[in-house]
Parts: structure tokens; sequence; C-alpha cells
């Protein structure tokens, strides 16, 4: 009997492999972390309701509120500090060079890193009330979440190793209200710092103006590290 010679898969078949696998696990992931957000929404509407509770009728001067801001944002601002959640709609393959892509988690299964991302921003409560439009906010974390439900936490010291075993962490609503909890306290740790004399030595007339009319002096809180390009990457 003669022998079959296996046939190369034509690239319409290679087309629709990739799109019932690749294609729809990122459809699997968009709709996980866009339910995410929603539990995000929930807890830090329950989380301001819990510290108002707590604080604000001891001292209103402390304010503290949660925001829903449509469909891929939402915030919380707690007294002085903001933190603005955004979704990002599109979902990312781990950087090749990452550590995790020697896990056996990933190993075993590729189609485990690729993630939806939710980036985290603090920014001081005054940019947005006085309208400050250069005022700077600061990337403090960002949560990668799989296919599996499974997560991790990137961003600066403690929110850089306290949630980065992938394979072990596993997203649910407790488990959220922690890792929303731990981000105010770290952000709540670290203090307006003010600039050093020779940055705000001169000013011109039309920012003396501006001033005067919107408190539009650039701000920014400086969260005890470096950032931008600095070379120190978060892990």
């Amino acid at each position: 009997m003669a022998r079959t010679e296996q046939q190369e898969p034509r690239p319409r078949d290679l087309i629709i492999g990739t799109l019932l696998t690749k294609s729809a696990m990122k459809q699997d992931v968009y709709r996980a972390t866009h339910d995410l957000l929603g539990w995000i929404k929930e807890a830090l509407a329950e989380i301001a309701a819990d510290l108002n509770k707590e604080v604000s009728t001891k001292d209103p001067r402390l304010v503290i509120g949660f925001t829903d801001k449509g469909e891929c944002a939402c915030e919380i601002q707690v007294a002085g500090d903001t933190l603005l959640f955004h979704m990002h709609t599109n979902v990312f393959r781990l950087d090749q060079s990452h550590s995790l892509w020697r896990s056996s988690y990933l190993v075993d299964d590729e189609l485990r890193g690729y993630f939806g991302v939710i980036n985290i921003y603090n920014f001081l409560t005054d940019s947005f009330k006085y309208n400050r439009e250069r005022d700077l906010g600061y990337l403090v974390a960002r949560i990668f979440l799989n296919k599996e439900h499974h997560f991790m936490v990137q961003g600066k010291r403690q929110m850089g190793f306290l949630y980065n075993d992938l394979a072990g962490n596993l997203m649910d609503k407790p488990g959220l209200k922690e890792v929303l909890y731990s981000l105010i306290n770290y952000i709540l740790e670290f203090d307006l710092l003010a600039p050093p004399y020779d940055q705000v030595n001169q000013v011109t007339v039309s920012e003396m103006n501006e001033l005067n009319a919107n408190m539009k002096l650039t701000t920014g809180k400086r969260l005890g590290f470096r950032f931008q390009a600095d070379g120190d990457d978060p892990h």
C-alpha cells in the first residue's frame, strides 16, 4: 500500500483554527476583564460607603466618594487622593522576556499568557476640583487578568510583589476587595512633596493670571520613587 504523504494545512484552515482558538480566547478575556471592572465598581462603592461611615461622619472634611465614569472607567476619591481605574479594550500578550514564560503554568498553555488590563492612576483630588489640566497623575498599578480568571498586579514597591503569583491568584470578589484596600493604603502612605525651589522660582505673567483664575500651576504627587523613563521598571 502506498504511503500517503501528510499534507500541509491550507491557509484557510489555519485562519479558521486561529479564529476558533486565539481570537475566541481574546473575546473570553475581554468579557472577563469587563466583568472584573463591574466587580471593581461594586467593591469601590462598598468601600466608599464603609470608609464614609467610619471616617467622614467623624470628620466631614474627609470626603470619600465613588463615581462610575462609564463603560471603561470609574474612580474613588479618598480625601486628597483620587484613584482612577481604566480598562483597556484590547487584550495583550505578556512580553516574551517576562520570567513567567518559564513557569509551568504558561509552558503548559501559552494562551494563559494573554491578558486584559485595568490601569490604576493616582491623582490629587484638587487637580480635578480646580480643573488644573497640567497636573500630573501616576500609574500606580496594573491588574492583569487571563482567560482562566487568574490575575497578577504589576506595580511599584509592595504592589509589585503582593499579588504576583499568577498561577495561584484566582480572582474572586473577596480577593479583589483586598487588592483595592491595599491600593488605597498604598497611595495614602505617600505625601505631596514641595518641588525644589529652583524649579518654581520664576513664573510668567500668563501663568500668574492662570493661577489667579484657575489654580493651574502644575502639581504632581511624587510617590516616593522615580517615575517614567528613570530605569526603574515595575515588577
